[in-house]
């Protein structure tokens, strides 16, 4: 009778996910909860990291098919796969996005190509490792800190890679906040962070109308790889200014958005199983991307610092963190260090023009990419 007992109660446990759990899978449960806690007591962007955690848990969940072709995480990747969810994302950003500070100010965009110096370190890198050219392309990208864009050239280089290079791209975005602030401070002083910026010229309407279509046009004709991502950008944006059809602008910044946003970070998450990350590439991967977003950061602030002494002490260096592309945080950052120094100095509208400028500064980093190497 105990013999029965026991052998029913071993065939139940087989049939459930305690069978086949190992420390891998608990590695990385902690690594989602680790995300989750971030997001919840340091408010670290929970909007990314809410989601990606919790979904990082459940899949290292054994016994589950939730990742398996036909289950509901499997179909929020293959939304990643196919490119359909990065442009939608653009066209959310792009209605939710005003042009207006680098429109005002264009001689920031210099910034934006300044703070992009990570991706070729981190191509470097990559190639030293052993990876091959393709491979090092869509690694450096990560530098760009534009989520949507690393997903794009990572699906035409190294499609296979794009578990790990997806997440590390969104964890150092949503990890920003703590990233950027200690090289931001180790490479101004106190003096440099409390410069006030006198207030930009009012942009008009004409201007904010054009500017979209200017844009599509001039990408669609010299940069056509990532015109797809950048059309849409500008589509969001013109459905903005146009200020005639609110419901649909309201609709790609908000409703839209916020639908994309959380089959993204369940899609991202949904990667993070054990038996795929637990490996050297994986670790490998994910050091280059820490080396591109800190390499980024120090050559915009470093480009920053020059622009300061060029412009006789009128620029606050700390808009130069602000130059990679991950709209609005990095912004967001730039101003909170600004304001701990200095409470009145409100830097949000000025880091937004190096950070605009950093979206196109990585799509013409990742176009090149993909002309050089002949991605179709």
């Amino acid at each position: 009778m105990i013999e029965q007992i026991y052998s029913l109660m071993s065939s139940l446990a087989e049939q459930t996910g305690l069978a086949q759990l190992w420390w891998g899978n608990v590695v990385m449960i902690l690594v989602g909860a680790s995300m989750v806690y971030l997001a919840l007591a340091k408010k670290y962007e929970p909007f990314l990291l809410l989601g990606i955690g919790f979904s990082c848990i459940v899949s290292n969940v054994p016994g589950s098919d939730l990742t398996q072709p036909g289950g509901l995480f499997y179909y929020a990747f293959r939304g990643v796969e196919l490119v359909i969810i990065p442009p939608l994302i653009f066209l959310g950003v792009g209605a939710m996005t005003d042009f207006g500070p680098m429109i005002a100010n264009p001689s920031l965009m210099i910034l934006g190509a300044a703070a992009h110096l990570g991706i070729f370190i981190a191509i470097i890198g990559a190639k030293a490792l052993g990876f091959t050219l393709a491979e090092a392309g869509a690694i450096g990208i990560i530098g760009g800190a534009d989520g949507p864009m690393a997903i794009f050239v990572t699906m035409k280089l190294a499609p296979h890679l794009l578990p790990q290079i997806t997440v590390a791209a969104y964890s150092y975005m949503a990890l920003m906040p703590l990233i950027q602030p200690p090289i931001m401070k180790l490479l101004t002083t106190p003096e440099e962070r409390q410069i006030m910026m006198s207030q930009t010229r009012e942009v008009s309407r004409l201007e904010r109308i054009v500017f979209p279509f200017v844009i599509a046009i001039i990408v669609n004709l010299l940069l056509p790889p990532v015109a797809p991502l950048i059309t849409m950008l500008m589509l969001g944006n013109m459905l903005r200014e146009v200020l005639i059809v609110d419901r649909l602008a309201s609709t790609a910044a908000n409703d839209l958005m916020n639908v994309i946003t959380i089959t993204l970070t369940v899609a991202v998450g949904s990667t993070m199983a054990a038996e795929r990350f637990l490996n050297i590439q994986t670790l490998e991967i994910v050091l280059l991307g820490l080396v591109a977003f800190v390499g980024g950061t120090a050559s915009g602030l470093i480009a920053a610092k020059i622009m300061n002494k060029c412009s006789g002490g009128k620029i606050n260096p700390l808009i130069g963190s602000a130059g990679i592309a991950s709209v609005p945080i990095a912004a967001r950052v730039s101003h909170t260090v600004a304001l701990k120094e200095n409470r009145f100095n409100f830097l949000i509208m000025h880091a937004m023009g190096p950070n605009l400028a950093g979206v196109f500064g990585t799509a013409i980093s990742g176009g090149i990419m993909l002309a050089l190497l002949g991605a179709k």
